[in-house]
Order: structure tokens, then sequence, then C-alpha cells
């Protein structure tokens, strides 16, 4: 009997930075189906849509005939056990820090058969990083900073936010909650909690909806922030900061780096 062991050749994506690391890896023909948040690259968005988040259309992703199907963490778990029901291979990744991020990149390298692509790929991300932790360290005044991920109720910012918000020379006003990796346990119960934290800066990245820094003004108590009295408020695409993987690492850096040397700049430190 012949044997012809081989490498996924169709493979579906649930979430973006799955699909963003294949095509940065020069996998991108590999791909089939993918989240209807993709945005990076552009080029992805043409292939059939198969999921939101939470959700996804299990006949579709059958009528792709996947080798495997990638997914993030537990809140992909039921539409996981679903499809390992239909016979299909699952890979469930859980990166939930930066570490963790570059961590997945190799994993992912290794199922298609890109290993050398991969670690080529990490490289480039690290070198970026050590020059966003090197601008980060020469800041002569390190900005407090409130990341908000959603607004009703508060959530405040997930392990690689705040690693990043570190990296870039800022300190996580929330930062012990940033360990824990479901989103119930990042609520901040009470928003005075906000206010006597005192931050300098505020970065808010709304998933699906248009940050409004009125709603920040409006809060009972919060003009006494600083951030909220000097100005300091901003808004990072949720789709370059809160994607664990490539995006994050650059131009979610890039972005955290730029707020801070403004702020830098309009406080004349």
């Amino acid at each position: 009997m012949p044997f012809h062991p081989r490498l996924p050749q169709r493979i579906v994506c649930l979430t973006e930075e799955t699909t963003e690391t294949l095509y940065a890896l020069g996998a991108g023909e590999l791909v089939v189906g993918v989240s209807g948040f993709t945005v990076r690259p552009p080029e992805a968005r043409r292939k059939p849509k198969v999921s939101t988040f939470l959700e996804a259309n299990i006949e579709a992703i059958l009528a792709l005939r996947p080798d495997v199907v990638l997914a993030w963490s537990d809140l992909q778990a039921s539409i996981c056990a679903e499809l390992i029901r239909q016979g299909i291979e699952v890979v469930c990744f859980n990166q939930r820090s930066v570490e963790e991020i570059l961590s997945m990149i190799l994993r992912l390298g290794a199922l298609v058969g890109k290993v050398g692509e991969a670690r080529r790929y990490v490289s480039r991300l690290v070198r970026h990083l050590r020059h966003a932790s090197s601008r980060g360290a020469r800041r002569r005044r390190r900005p407090r900073v409130y990341f908000e991920e959603w607004y009703d109720p508060l959530i405040t910012g997930i392990r690689w936010v705040s690693e990043i918000v570190t990296l870039c020379g800022g300190e996580d006003v929330f930062q012990e909650l940033s360990f824990y990796p479901d989103a119930k346990r990042r609520i901040i119960a009470d928003p005075e909690e906000v206010v006597r934290r005192a931050p300098d800066i505020i970065v808010a990245s709304w998933c699906g909806k248009k940050f409004k820094p009125e709603r920040l003004r409006q809060r009972p108590g919060w003009l006494s922030i600083p951030a909220v009295a000097t100005g300091q408020l901003y808004e990072i695409p949720s789709s370059i900061i809160l994607q664990p993987g490539p995006a994050a690492l650059t131009d979610g850096v890039d972005r955290m780096l730029a707020i801070f040397d403004q702020w830098e700049q309009q406080c004349g430190d």
C-alpha cells in the first residue's frame, strides 16, 4: 500500500491573525476561507467569508473541504467542537502575550512547511520590537495609560496590549487585570477606579464601534482625569491592536509609540 503523507493544502482561518501570518510566510494560496473581520492583507478579503468571531457557517466550511481549520481561544470552542464532530481537523491557538504570538507564528510555519520562513519572519518582528523597546526606554517620563477595550461594561486591555504599552514606554494602570485571559475578569466594575488611578493617556479600541471621546467626558468624575482634562484621548483600530498576531506587533506598536511621542511633545517633557 503506497503512503503519501502531506501538509495541509486547504486551510480555513476563523480569525484574522492566522490569515495574515500565512500570507506573510508566502502561504496565502493555502487559505480557502476566512473570517468576515479579515482586513489584512487586503487580497485575503476576496476569499470566501465563513465566520464572524463567535459564529461560523459550518456548512460553508465543510463545502470548502479544508484539510485543517485554524481557530483561536475558548471563545471559538463551540465552533471547534462542531467541526471536530463533522470530522474536520482543527488547530486552536491560544496566544495571549507577545511571546506567545511569536511562538504561534513558528508553530503555524511548521504546520505548513514554512519553518525557515517563519523563523526569518519572527526575527524581523523581534527586531522591530527591540527597536520599539529602545525608544520606550529613552522616555524621560513614562505616561500612565488606561486602555479601554470596551465601554459598556468597561473592559481594560488583554495581556499583549498591556505588554505593548510597557514596551513603548508607558505604564498600564490596570496591568494586574491584563493577565486574565477572559474579558469578564478584566471588567472594571467601578468607573471611579479609573479616576483614582489618574491615567495621563487613554487609548480606546472598541471592536466594531467608533470611539467617541465625548462618552468619556460625560462619565461622572472623569473630567478630573489628567488624560480627559488635557485631551489625551486616542483610538487604535481593533484590527491592529486586538488581533493576537503580526498586526499588533507592527502597526499596533507603531501607533502606540506615536501616541506616546505626541503626549511627550504636548507635555513639553
